[in-house]
């Protein structure tokens, strides 16, 4: 290929992918997301319950024997 014609063609992809970073940029600023740590924590609570069988109860405890 031609250096002129690659750079013409890197220039425009810059261009194009400079236009999609600012529409990211401003997409994230538009809608913030909940702390790290907080989603953590829900998607673990979520995972334990479905780690829990439908239906189940806590055992109960013997009575002890005197």
């Amino acid at each position: 290929m031609h250096p002129e014609t690659h750079l013409v063609l890197h220039h425009l992809r810059s261009a194009e992918l400079r236009g999609r970073a600012d529409d990211f940029r401003l997409a994230h600023h538009a809608a913030p997301r909940p702390a790290l740590r907080s989603r953590l924590g829900w998607t673990l609570i979520e995972m334990g319950l479905r780690l829990i069988p439908a239906g189940a109860t806590v055992p109960q405890r013997a009575p002890r024997a005197a």
